[in-house]
């Protein structure tokens, strides 16, 4: 290697090195300080055990024995005999069982059919030349801060029929006019130049959004299906109003339904949940229901979480 090419790649690295760190960190912040750096991880790290510390104690106190939860005056932190016992005794009356089974159907069905009306009112109402376009706007916008009330949607939902069925947990609340606008938002920030040039090709509406729109807007479509299915399966009020039959009721409503019971009475919920096994302490089994309830959620919000920042950002931001 000659002395010009050395000297010319003692030039390049350092400037391959400060335009990698400016790619990280942009040229108007300053260096973080050790005093910054530190403060930062401590605050972050109270935080994170701020949030996984209830999870711990309510996993710990679900797999520990009588004797441990009367030691510790309630819920435990340090696990001392592990026992499983709770989670037999809540699956061994066929109660949890059927209510899961219920709360699966209310969540994926709930949430295909919502997520498919909010696409197809979000991409309408990205259309400024549809017909009653400003009327439809505004009427969704007004269902955001205006609601019917308890009684008239009671009315009705009992003049459908759909009392003591699922699908009064799943129509009611099929479409939320907010996630109808952030999608708008989003599907409005979509170059209009490609959609016309598949229009120019001679495809119709329909085919532009199933093969053009949602395949571009995978990010906030998750997003909003995230949200929907945390709600359908953390419902619970839907199913106290119009579902008479404990067959049909969801988990989180056999859940309160034990929580507040405490004790298992005749002919309640809480007598048919604790049967099939040895007593154990009430809290054990609300531990129990509560760490059935929250697994799917924790399960599933991974897949979804890469999407969530660029989703609602963007589709709440562009348009």
């Amino acid at each position: 290697m000659t002395r010009t090419e050395l000297k010319t790649r003692r030039l390049t690295v350092p400037a391959k090195k400060a335009k990698r760190a400016g790619a990280q960190r942009p040229i108007w912040e300053e260096q973080p300080t050790f005093g910054g750096s530190l403060a930062k991880s401590i605050l972050i790290g109270a935080i994170v055990i701020a949030v996984l510390l209830p999870l711990w104690m309510v996993v710990i106190t679900s797999l520990s024995t009588e004797e441990t939860i009367r030691q510790a005056g309630g819920l435990v932190i340090i696990p001392q005999e592990i026992t499983f016992g709770a989670y037999r005794q809540v699956f061994a009356g066929g109660v949890v069982t059927r209510a899961i089974g219920v709360s699966l159907f209310v969540a994926i069905v709930g949430t295909a059919i919502a997520v498919l009306v909010t696409i197809l009112g979000a991409y309408g109402l990205s259309k400024p030349s549809m017909v009653f376009f400003k009327p439809i706007l505004f009427t969704a916008l007004i269902t955001m801060f205006f609601g019917a009330g308890i009684i008239p949607t009671y009315l009705v939902v009992s003049s459908l029929g759909l009392i003591n069925s699922l699908w009064a947990l799943i129509l009611p609340t099929a479409v939320s006019a907010f996630n109808v606008l952030v999608m708008r938002s989003f599907f409005m920030g979509i170059d209009a130049s490609v959609l016309e040039s598949a229009r120019i090709d001679g495809a119709g509406e329909w085919r532009i959004l199933f093969t053009m729109v949602v395949p571009m807007s995978k990010a906030v479509i998750a997003v909003v299906a995230l949200f929907y299915g945390v709600a359908f399966w953390n419902a619970f009020f839907n199913a106290m109003l119009y579902i008479n039959d404990n067959r049909l009721w969801p988990l989180q409503l056999v859940l309160r339904s034990y929580v507040l019971q405490g004790t298992a009475q005749q002919g309640n919920v809480g007598e048919q949940i604790a049967t099939g096994g040895a007593p154990l302490a009430p809290i054990a089994l609300q531990m129990a229901l509560v760490v059935i309830a929250m697994l799917p959620i924790l399960v599933a919000y991974p897949f979804v979480q890469r999407h969530l920042k660029n989703g609602v950002m963007i589709g709440a931001v562009k348009g």
